[in-house]
């Protein structure tokens, strides 16, 4: 599974560069935000596993109203550094990789 360029954002974590994508419309799910916003991230240059992070935030676009805070870069390094650390292989193709850090999500409603 490969990540679409467009609308995916470059970044360069530990000399390493990467795409990271967040949807622009949430899943139903997340619209209603019964469930947490996620994002992929793959490597720039040779794209394999890719790496799926849930948040523990509502997507921005929610269409309920709940207040969110946008997924930063910072934070993306932070979650490629992690998922690493855990094992993952971004070169390599196969699976995707998933970081859950859903802890603290509340659904709404």
């Amino acid at each position: 599974m490969a990540l679409r360029r467009k609308g995916s954002r470059r970044i360069v974590v530990d000399g390493t560069a990467y795409r990271w994508r967040l949807r622009g419309r949430p899943t139903y799910d997340q619209g209603m935000c019964w469930s947490p916003c996620t994002y992929a991230v793959e490597g720039a240059d040779r794209p394999g596993a890719v790496l799926v992070v849930t948040t523990d935030r509502p997507h921005t676009g929610n269409g309920v109203g709940v207040p969110a805070d946008p997924v930063l870069p910072g934070e993306v390094a932070h979650a490629v550094r992690t998922a690493l650390a855990r094992g993952w292989k971004p070169e390599r193709p196969g699976s995707p990789f998933h970081l859950d850090r859903s802890d603290g999500f509340v659904p709404w409603g």
